[in-house]
């Protein structure tokens, strides 16, 4: 089991930055894929980013060249770096985390959740 705790969310202004924290409860060297998920009211959750245990990185449309996440085993921690944010960025941000397994389901955790606030 991986718990998973999220920081950083805010009130920020269009154009402003934010850098989010997700906080592993253990050793994530061994976590196949770490990501960041949203979900805005009234929308479904929707994949922001991810990153593999190898450094390989995938984003959606809409954040890509402004938003960067990176993982750092040392502190079991996965950041997102979040730039030039848009009004349309308002969500609340979940970190995830996944664990593929042979011959047995993915485990798959996920975090609280921060609220990330962008005014116009």
């Amino acid at each position: 089991q991986v718990q998973l705790v999220e920081s950083g969310g805010g009130l920020v202004q269009a154009g402003g930055s934010l850098r989010l924290s997700c906080a592993a409860s253990r050793n994530i060297f061994s976590i196949n894929t770490m990501g960041w998920y949203r979900q805005a009211p009234g929308k479904q959750r929707e994949l922001v980013a991810t990153i593999s245990s190898g450094g390989s990185t995938n984003y959606a449309d809409s954040v890509k060249g402004r938003f960067t996440i990176s993982r750092d085993s040392t502190k079991n921690t996965v950041y997102l770096q979040m730039s030039n944010l848009k009004p349309e960025d308002t969500a609340v941000y979940y970190c995830n985390s996944e664990t593929l397994r042979i011959g047995a389901p993915s485990l798959t955790f996920w975090g609280q959740g921060t609220q990330v606030t962008v005014s116009s």
